[in-house]
């Protein structure tokens, strides 16, 4: 079922929007890593833009969206020059990093689940399938780059979130709401259950010993 213009609109507005929070994060770790000005840019997009790119391999979307439209890297790019910039005056506010990391984890759950709905309709696995690589598989690379054990195998609840988000928006679907309901519902579920697992640092269970 295809998107109304308004829906497309807002649709393009959000993933923009969680590109942009996904290269902030980028960008903060280049920098905590003394990376230099192309170092950041190149991790800011890659933490940006590669969740979606994967998705749209593995959904057969060729050319996938960030390169076939300049948005998405120039965003990244952007946002890259601009913490670079203000990194002095934002160093000290660590969890601006985490709030982004969550509200970019929520945005391209939604992003990528409305995506494959878009193309498969009312199909759970590959709503969920496309929504989850879309919210971690920039995290994961952005912190491989660096060295780190990815956070969304090791900090509070992530993909757990993510997969949350997912069933929110199907069960929305499936309950009769629009797409753009069912959309910011599981964007602000993902993103409240990120914050405040962060807060209260709630964390799956782990094997006995660790």
């Amino acid at each position: 079922m295809p998107f109304s213009l308004p829906v497309q609109d807002t649709i393009l507005v959000l993933d923009l929007f969680g590109t942009m929070a996904f290269a902030v994060t980028g960008a903060f770790k280049a920098i905590e890593h003394k990376a230099d000005i192309v170092g950041i840019i190149i991790l800011a997009t890659i933490t940006g833009v590669a969740g979606g790119t994967i998705r749209d391999v593995i959904m057969g979307h060729f050319p996938p969206h960030s390169v076939s439209d300049p948005y998405y890297v120039g965003m990244t790019v952007a946002t890259a020059v601009a913490i670079f910039f203000l990194y002095p005056r934002m160093q000290r506010h660590w969890n601006l990093f985490l709030k982004f990391d969550a509200i970019g984890l929520g945005v391209f759950t939604a992003i990528g689940a409305t995506f494959a709905y878009e193309a498969y309709g009312m199909n759970f696995l590959a709503i969920a399938l496309a929504g989850m690589i879309t919210a971690v598989g920039g995290g994961i690379l952005r912190d491989m780059f660096v060295n780190e054990v990815p956070i969304v195998f090791v900090k509070e609840l992530y993909a757990s979130a993510s997969f949350l988000g997912v069933v929110v928006f199907y069960a929305a679907l499936y309950a009769g709401s629009n797409l753009e309901a069912a959309t910011f519902a599981s964007i602000a579920v993902v993103t409240a259950l990120r914050l405040v697992a962060m807060k209260y640092n709630w964390n799956l269970p782990r094997a006995r010993g660790h």
